[in-house]
């Protein structure tokens, strides 16, 4: 109604009001035509119908009547010639009513003809109500909010109403599956209490809801009705985007989220051991394009490029499920996060490990297994793991040799995690990298390829097989689908706010990028041929430190 005079007057163009508004070009040009034919009244004329022509006044009387005297809707529709759905939607439309059963003894009143279930409300109807509320918008329990300012409310009750059309309403299915999962598990234990309007449980089942509406930030929650998505936490509207992060800020004290997720990550671990004998370690970064603070650089390998951010690394099991992540703002590579952080963890939380006992009867006996890419591609590491902890690791062959003979390779037909059926041409052997003091023994497993092109993989797990080693490190693209999938469809790279903070101090030490540059193989060869020409005065090596 306001875009089409627009139009008809010539001050825009119908591709500016699609651009504008996002609408499409059939309903501008039927806009502008209704305009044209009878102005600014068309668009408030009924719409012609043809009116019922099954239900007419006259069956609908007769219906009303039979309905009255206490007849079923499927009697009612064989005595017509109706069909039982048509009579059921005229009911839910309100077009017939049934009479509530009179109880023994009650006279028969106008009472007994009260549907027999509270009158539902439409989007229109709130969104009018909530627009007109005093306190704010949707903002209707006035009690309980005045309650809860003056500190006599521990918390809004939940009270469910009958509505329609509820946006997002199909969300209240996924939360069964949440709780299953774990969603209501140790939040007192771990979370602290908050007094008020909203409590924690409030707060836990909104950002469950964020993430089954893909709302991904606290910031879109403005752009969507409050008093909506309050009808599906039993409340008359969630927290505004101020009120929620202080809230979460609350939430946060003594690293209440990470204890929540640490004991979250032992339930999911002891729920499937089968799947936690073989886990994927991975890194991924979060990209940061603001320029509040100097990130270091990360080699991004989805784009090749050189960019700041953070770096999470991510621990999955055999299908791609996530246990826990680990967050690195200042990255010292994945052999320092699997030594320091991933591998204690997963010795205290991973279940049915190997006695010490089984272990020593039986040398090939393994804790578990990490499978990580090339990054984690280190001999020393491979042996301090298996004698310290005798835990197997399976990753690509850094320094694969020449190309083995076409004729050792065989045809191995075997099923992925998923159930997948494939077949893969393998060829094993027996291999000792790195030097004779610092290396080991490892089983090289190649697989030849359609185009000739062998891919290497070595493992230190020697009770397995050529072919489940294989399985192992080539169905680690579960977890690359994994954090594709989260970055589609969870925005893990957007920032959450846009404040700063202060790392805390740490042990691991920080390398000055001017020391970088000058450790580099050819500033060494630089520095020395400096020092066959002359003395090299101490400033200049004091300026890279």
């Amino acid at each position: 109604m306001f875009t089409a005079p627009l139009i008809c007057q010539g001050t825009c163009r119908q591709k500016d009001i699609i651009r504008a508004f996002g609408v499409s070009k059939h309903s501008v040009i039927c806009s502008v035509k209704k305009y044209r034919d009878g102005c600014v009244e068309a668009f408030y004329t009924p719409r012609a119908s043809r009116g019922p022509s099954v239900i007419t006044p006259e069956v609908a009387a007769r219906a009303q009547q039979l309905l009255g005297a206490d007849w079923s809707p499927r009697e009612v529709a064989h005595e017509l010639g109706l069909k039982l759905d048509t009579l059921r939607k005229a009911i839910r439309q309100r077009r017939l009513t049934r009479p509530c059963p009179v109880q023994p003894g009650e006279p028969a009143t106008d009472k007994a003809l009260i549907p027999s279930h509270p009158t539902a409300t439409d989007k229109s109807t709130r969104a009018v109500a909530d627009a007109a509320a005093e306190m704010g918008t949707a903002c209707t329990r006035v009690e309980e909010r005045v309650w809860a300012a003056v500190g006599l409310l521990e918390g809004a009750s939940t009270r469910f109403e009958t509505c329609r059309d509820v946006s997002f309403g199909g969300a209240l299915c996924g939360l069964p599956a949440l709780a299953e999962n774990g969603l209501f598990r140790h939040i007192h234990d771990c979370l602290a209490k908050m007094h008020g309007y909203y409590t924690t449980l409030h707060v836990i089942i909104l950002l469950a809801y964020m993430a089954l509406c893909r709302i991904k930030v606290v910031e879109q929650l403005q752009y969507q009705p409050p008093g909506e998505l309050g009808k599906l936490l039993g409340l008359d509207r969630v927290p505004e985007v101020r009120c929620l992060r202080r809230k979460l800020t609350a939430l946060s004290i003594d690293d209440g989220p990470q204890r929540w997720a640490g004991l979250l990550s032992r339930d999911w671990l002891e729920a499937t051991p089968e799947l936690a004998g073989v886990l994927y370690v991975d890194g991924h970064v979060r990209l940061y394009h603001v320029d509040q603070t100097a990130l270091p650089k990360h080699y991004v390998a989805r784009q090749r490029l050189c960019l700041r951010g953070t770096t999470d690394y991510w621990v999955n099991d055999i299908l791609g499920q996530p246990f826990f992540a680990v967050e690195r703002p200042i990255d010292h590579g994945l052999l320092e996060v699997l030594g320091s952080d991933v591998v204690p963890r997963l010795l205290r939380d991973v279940p049915g490990q190997p006695t010490p006992e089984e272990l020593e009867a039986d040398r090939y006996h393994v804790r578990f297994v990490i499978v990580f890419d090339r990054e984690g591609y280190s001999p020393g590491f491979f042996k301090e793991m298996w004698k310290s902890h005798r835990i197997a690791c399976i990753t690509y062959h850094k320094y694969p040799k020449d190309d083995w003979p076409t004729i050792e390779f065989e045809e191995c037909e075997t099923t992925l995690p998923n159930g997948e059926r494939v077949s893969l041409r393998l060829a094993e052997r027996g291999t000792r990298i790195s030097d004779k003091k610092t290396g080991l023994w490892v089983r090289e497993i190649r697989k030849l390829t359609e185009s000739g092109h062998q891919v290497s993989l070595i493992s230190t797990a020697f009770a397995g097989s050529a072919w489940e080693d294989s399985v192992r490190l080539f169905s680690r693209w579960s977890q690359e689908n994994f954090l594709r999938y989260m970055m589609e469809q969870f925005a893990i790279d957007l920032l959450s706010e846009y404040r700063t903070e202060e790392i805390p101090e740490t042990k691991r030490p920080v390398v000055n990028p001017r020391w970088r540059d000058l450790d580099r193989p050819e500033a060494l060869s630089q520095i020395q041929a400096d020092q066959s020409a002359g003395p090299l005065c101490g400033s200049d090596l004091a300026s890279g430190v």
